[in-house]
């Protein structure tokens, strides 16, 4: 089977939008498919990058294509062996992007190259993703907080990490900061959509609160909400608003653009949470949502202060 085949079935199976094109796209083009995807996935990680220096900007939009396409390989299809092979594959093409650069016929990974390259990239951030989305096609349910924790280490925090590198930020203590925020979103949309992932046979509450609480598991299947039930959520929102408070710190010791950034994503976390409380808990009536006031208050927020960051006096 020659080069243009073997990519062309690579992804067989996989969303239409995702396949392979049958010639290799040119730069230009790759990144142009990378910056319309991350535009029709109108995300907290697109807003943020509105925020980014402009020359910074196409590699965001290449990291965001590939960790969006990955998980729609994931969650988009219904069978999970072939959820599996996909993942599979396009771990196997992440290789090809590494190490024979030449042969990558995706137009995610001929952007991404050039991130790569120009950002010193390692490979195992984007490895750990696709471990994360292979851990959501074979575990369902979650016992501690500590194995939510492990989770998020894989499918929240390389993305941060990510973002540090692509700013010029290589220091340990600033990467363990940023786990802090990404781990707490990660979290933060956990209990957001508790009633969601039970439909799709998921559950991230770990059972050791469940048990300290005593909240049976029909209880989220049958939504049915007692107090006990909302102290359980209380509990878990006010512990990753800690979380997200000390991961807050990373602004102190980054600059004032790349503050802005992390502040939104903070704040939209936070305002996740606020939402949680609003709806006193009770997350098995429905889906605590962050108003589109809310949002846009966000953004003007941090418009005017990236805007204060530019003056000087």
């Amino acid at each position: 089977m020659n080069q243009q085949s073997t990519a062309e079935h690579a992804l067989l199976g996989a969303p239409h939008q995702y396949l392979t094109p049958l010639t290799r796209p040119s730069l230009e083009e790759a990144q142009s498919w990378c910056r319309e995807l991350t535009r029709l996935h109108y995300e907290n990680f697109h807003v943020a990058s509105m925020f980014v220096p402009p020359h910074a900007r196409r590699h965001f939009d290449s990291i965001y294509s590939y960790c969006r396409v990955a998980d729609d390989l994931g969650d988009e299809v219904d069978d999970p062996l072939v959820a599996m092979r996909l993942l599979d594959a396009w771990g196997s093409m992440l290789d090809e992007c590494y190490d024979t650069p030449e042969r990558s016929m995706h137009p995610v990974f001929v952007a991404l190259r050039e991130t790569i390259v120009a950002c010193e990239l390692p490979r195992q951030l984007f490895h750990d993703l696709l471990i994360a989305f292979r851990m959501d096609q074979v575990k369902t349910e979650y016992e501690t907080w500590q194995e939510l924790l492990d989770y998020s280490h894989y499918s929240a925090n390389p993305v941060g990490r990510l973002v540090l590198l692509v700013c010029g930020y290589r220091e340990e203590s600033i990467a363990l900061l940023s786990d802090k925020i990404c781990t707490a979103l990660q979290l933060a949309n956990f209990w957001q959509d508790v009633v969601e992932d039970k439909e799709r046979g998921r559950r991230y509450i770990p059972a050791e609160w469940m048990d300290r609480f005593h909240i049976d598991e029909g209880q989220i299947e049958g939504r049915i909400f007692t107090p006990e039930f909302g102290a359980m959520i209380r509990d878990l929102v006010t512990r990753t608003r800690a979380m997200l408070a000390e991961g807050g710190e990373i602004t102190r010791h980054v600059d004032r653009d790349l503050a802005v950034t992390l502040n939104l994503f903070r704040k939209g976390g936070d305002a996740i949470l606020s939402g949680i409380a609003a709806q006193e808990y009770d997350v098995l009536r429905g889906r605590p949502v962050v108003s589109k006031s809310k949002k846009v208050s966000l953004l003007i927020g941090s418009l005017f202060e990236k805007l204060r960051s530019r003056i000087s006096w």
